[in-house]
């Protein structure tokens, strides 16, 4: 990742959390928004194309986005967020900058961004259920994101920040042939 994505960021969520501005936007209201714009530009070749090329001027680029949020309906500090990353000849790093911001949002909001890996696909009051333990566990609200692997064999691995809880199968045998060895 760029450095300058983090910075654009903290700027955005800077104006959002603003208690002196006038704008409106709730944090929670933001990054649906951004999502519904992500949504347009990666459905769109054609977006992304002019969006991305240098010879068109940005006033066309910022008109273009204007016409398209008539469809979105983005409130304004969304909208011109944009234009930023558009006069700022920093929209190929959208992705990224949106990364940022999802987590500038959790770290403001005290949402801990926990990965959970386990071995097969866990159904919707599996995720619920251990969803609720994470957040008893890290006393806070939690924004988790679930992978599979198979190599697992069971259990699951949770990832919360730089701590990793290991309660797979494939963890338990590591650590029981590292006793062995060991001892």
């Amino acid at each position: 990742m760029a450095a300058y994505t983090a910075r654009y960021a903290r700027a955005l969520a800077d104006v959002i959390f603003d208690p002196k501005a006038a704008h409106g936007l709730k944090p929670e209201q933001a990054l649906p928004q951004l999502d519904d714009f992500a949504a347009a530009w990666h459905e769109s070749s054609d977006l992304r194309e002019v969006f991305l090329d240098p010879s068109f001027p940005i006033a066309q680029k910022v008109a273009i986005l204007d016409k398209l949020n008539e469809r979105l309906g983005m409130s304004q500090p969304v909208r011109n967020f944009i234009a930023v990353l558009i006069n700022h000849d920093r929209m190929a790093a959208f992705d990224e900058v949106l990364a940022d911001f999802r987590h500038e949002m959790n770290v403001r909001l005290n949402i801990a961004e926990v990965e959970v890996t386990s071995a097969r696909r866990l159904d919707e009051a599996e995720r619920k259920s251990l969803q609720a333990q994470i957040s008893g566990l890290t006393g806070s609200a939690i924004s988790a994101h679930f992978h599979e692997d198979p190599s697992l064999v069971g259990g699951v691995i949770i990832k919360i920040g730089s701590t990793v809880y290991d309660s797979s199968v494939r963890g338990r045998l590591d650590r029981l042939r590292e006793q062995l060895v060991a001892g």
